[in-house]
Order: structure tokens, then C-alpha cells, then sequence
């Protein structure tokens, strides 16, 4: 019995309908944006390579940002607005604007040390090599006081690390492209929670490995291995050490070197102050537009 070209024709486009759906092209961007940060994200920290990863973040976050704009996007939260995962997304970007204000404060309280100790090295005169390794002392108490609030960062860091891995994958009773759209939200949440760890350890002058959390090893499952990390000393173990070494040395010799790093510290931290900007800025973006639309 021969088919009938419209019965034939009905058959192939019923079959095609029960084909997963291909991402949409914001995914996919969003995708490539996302491997190239999780391939860097056991590379070894320098100021030059956080500044690079703060400005893949940027891309990244401005793509999801566009992927929220999504028709389909915004039809999907609209309708499950009353699921858990939608209420963790915003949960999320929360903690996401918090942490990235507590690293945003670590810098500022380290800029402004060092612009006073600049300032107290311009106005010395020969005799004043006392009353400035009394002031290098005084910074290196605010450096401890700037690292106890890093490692309450951290702390919440990796607590909200946790949260992100009760719900890593939602595909259940989702259609395809909202399951993609909602899991590529979560992995975006985790990589920029793993670059901030990497920041804020860089910023108190320790080295991190890599990021130990499960949930990056899971994003990390198809990426190249990356070599294993040596220690390097970054800007602020620099200055850290050269301060403690002038501290209890007290020698004119040693002003000059301490400038030179106390001037490479502030160009460093300009950078990063400039990337966080720029990204917490994207940050707000992207939570003033969930709410919108759940709001809607």
C-alpha cells in the first residue's frame, strides 16, 4: 500500500517534533564562554591572569544576561516562578552581588593603606626611618585585619558553594531548552564562585591550588587537564614581605625597592577594582532582570 505524500509528509514531522530540541545560539555562546573559564580555572594566579579571567567573567555574564532576555527564557520563569530552582537562581545572584562586594572591600581597604604609606614616604625626611617602619607595622595590622574578613568570605564562599550542589542538575519534567537554560545558570553561578575564591586568596597573599569544590571538578570532567600549580608570589605577598623586612630592618637602603612594589600594588589593584566594577554592575543587570520578569 503506497503513502501518501501528506501522510508521509505528516509522519516525518511528528518524528522530528519527538527529537530533542538544539540550543538555542545564546546557549551556545554562553557555553563557549563558560569552557574557556573553566579551562583557566586551575591556570596559576597572577594579577595578569585574574584580571583576564574577571574579563572572560564579564563576557560570560553579559551572554546570560542576553539568555534571560530570551522569549523562551522568560516563558519558562514566568511559568515555574513557583519552583524551587528559579527561587535558588535568584538566591544565587544574591550571594554572587555579596561576595563580589566583600572583594571589592578587601581592595579598597588595601588601596587606601597603601596611598597612606605613599603619602608618609613622599613627607619623610632622612631622620624619619622610625616613625615610617612604625607606619609599615601599621599596615601590615591592617593586612591581618583584611585577610580575617577574606576568610569569612571564603567561608561563606564555600557555603554557598554547597547550596549550589543540592540542585546542580534540573532536567527532570523540564523540556529541553529550559533544563539547558536553567543548569547553564547554575554552572555560570559556580564558576564565578571558583574565580572569586582564586581572587580573594590572591588579594590576603595565599596561593590556591585549585578549587576543591565537586561541583567544579563536574564542570571540569571534559576539560583538558591542566598542569600541576606552582606557588607564586603575587603583588601583595611582595609588599607584605618587603614591609615586614623594613619593619624590623629600618634601613634607607630598602625605601626605594618598597616603593617600587607599593606602586606596582596600587596598578594591580586599579585593574582589579575596574574588572569588579564592570562585573558587579553585570551582576545587578542580570537580578533586576529576573525580578522583572517573575514581577511581571
Amino acid at each position: 500500500m503506497e503513502v501518501s505524500p501528506s501522510n508521509s509528509k505528516t509522519h516525518n514531522h511528528a518524528r522530528s517534533n519527538s527529537l530533542p530540541s538544539k540550543p538555542h545560539p545564546v546557549i551556545l555562546q554562553c557555553n563557549e564562554h563558560l569552557a574557556r573559564l573553566v579551562g583557566a580555572s586551575d591556570s596559576i594566579s597572577s594579577s595578569k591572569v585574574l584580571c583576564h579571567k574577571l574579563s572572560g567573567l564579564q563576557d560570560l555574564h553579559n551572554c546570560v544576561e542576553k539568555l534571560i532576555q530570551l522569549p523562551l527564557t522568560q516563558e519558562a520563569l514566568i511559568q515555574e516562578q513557583q519552583e524551587k530552582w528559579v527561587n535558588e537562581l535568584l538566591d544565587g545572584s544574591l550571594r554572587l552581588l555579596d561576595t563580589c562586594s566583600a572583594t571589592k572591600d578587601g581592595l579598597l581597604h588595601t588601596k587606601e593603606c597603601i596611598r597612606e604609606l605613599q603619602s608618609i614616604i613622599r613627607r619623610r625626611r632622612g631622620g624619619e626611618v622610625d616613625q615610617l617602619a612604625g607606619e609599615a607595622k601599621k599596615f601590615l595590622t591592617s593586612r591581618k585585619v583584611v585577610r580575617k574578613a577574606i576568610i569569612k568570605a571564603l567561608e561563606n564562599l564555600k557555603s554557598n558553594a554547597n547550596k549550589c550542589s543540592s540542585s546542580f542538575s534540573i532536567t527532570t519534567n523540564k523540556d529541553y531548552q529550559t533544563a539547558a537554560s536553567v543548569n547553564l545558570l547554575k554552572e555560570v553561578e559556580v564558576i564565578t564562585f571558583c574565580i572569586f575564591e582564586s581572587l580573594l586568596n590572591f588579594i590576603s597573599g595565599t596561593q590556591s591550588k585549585r578549587c576543591s569544590w565537586s561541583l567544579v571538578s563536574k564542570l571540569m570532567v571534559n576539560s583538558k587537564k591542566m598542569s600541576q600549580e606552582v606557588d607564586v608570589e603575587n603583588e601583595f605577598t611582595k609588599v607584605d614581605t618587603a614591609l615586614q623586612f623594613f619593619a624590623f630592618n629600618k634601613s634607607n637602603d630598602d625605601i626605594n625597592d618598597l616603593q617600587r612594589k607599593l606602586e606596582r600594588l596600587g596598578s594591580c589593584i586599579q585593574e582589579l577594582e575596574e574588572g569588579l566594577e564592570s562585573l558587579f554592575r553585570r551582576l545587578i543587570k542580570i537580578r533586576v532582570a529576573l525580578l522583572n520578569i517573575l514581577n511581571h
